[in-house]
């Protein structure tokens, strides 16, 4: 014989389920979809987020090319402040010279010639001639080699070739310096016993041919008492070279046929 469930159990159970059947349902959906997302991780319900984020999200390429746009504004307007405050202390210091001064931007160099010379962007048509020389806000860069009616081509006092007269502003002793690249050069002394130490502010001095005499240069960075036949100093230059993008041209007030003194190194 089959057994089977008494009827009033049955009956029992048919109400039951009459009575409660929307509540059992919602409460197996609920125990399945938790079991769902227990084993995906809960993946579909970030997708889910996301397709109905969409419309509200603003497009990534747009927010990508709108950040570029701002930090492109924010770069141009750093390197603008910064030519401005160049340009300021240019100008002030143009102010207390008496002197016809021609300010001119740097527009051409070579990489492989970076410490020899340099193309500024003014040139006959602006009244620059050969033997003008070119100051910075931090002290003599070199002087116009070549002039085009638009370019004026500058010999670096960096170049190996340049050679300037020069002094030690304290003790006044005297000699000459010549370019070592970079923004070094080498100042050989006149006498074999100088007064000169590390520090000392080095300017042009009376015996030089191609500038005025005074001209800040440089300061002393070493000294080689030892050096033969003369001492030594090296000297790191004062004019901002290595990043320079404007310069400030001098009219020449010396005649470049001058002679040098007896025994004297002249500047070249």
């Amino acid at each position: 014989t089959v057994n089977t469930l008494p009827s009033s159990l049955m009956f029992t159970l048919r109400r039951w389920w009459d009575r409660h059947r929307l509540q059992a349902i919602l409460l197996g959906l609920s125990l399945g979809a938790a079991l769902f997302l227990r084993q995906t991780d809960g993946a579909i319900l970030y997708e889910l987020y996301r397709v109905l984020g969409l419309p509200f999200q603003p497009n990534q390429k747009e927010a990508v090319l709108q950040n570029a746009q701002i930090e492109e504004l924010q770069q141009r307007l750093t390197e603008m402040e910064s030519q401005n405050q160049q340009l300021r202390e240019l100008l002030g210091t143009v102010k207390n010279e008496k002197k016809q001064v021609a300010i001119a931007p740097l527009v051409g160099r070579s990489a492989d010639h970076w410490w020899q010379h340099i193309l500024l962007g003014k040139g006959s048509s602006a009244g620059v001639k050969t033997g003008d020389y070119v100051m910075a806000s931090g002290g003599l860069v070199g002087r116009i080699v070549n002039v085009t009616p638009h370019t004026s081509r500058v010999l670096l006092l960096s170049d190996p070739s340049s050679r300037v007269g020069v002094t030690v502003s304290r003790s006044r002793f005297m000699g000459y310096i010549r370019g070592q690249a970079a923004n070094r050069a080498v100042m050989e002394f006149f006498d074999k016993v100088p007064d000169v130490r590390q520090g000392d502010v080095i300017t042009t001095s009376s015996l030089s041919h191609l500038y005025p005499a005074g001209l800040p240069v440089g300061r002393v960075e070493s000294v080689n008492m030892n050096k033969s036949p003369a001492p030594e100093a090296t000297i790191e230059l004062t004019a901002p070279v290595s990043f320079l993008e404007w310069g400030m041209i001098y009219p020449h007030t010396k005649p470049l046929g001058a002679e040098a003194e007896p025994n004297q190194t002249p500047d070249q």
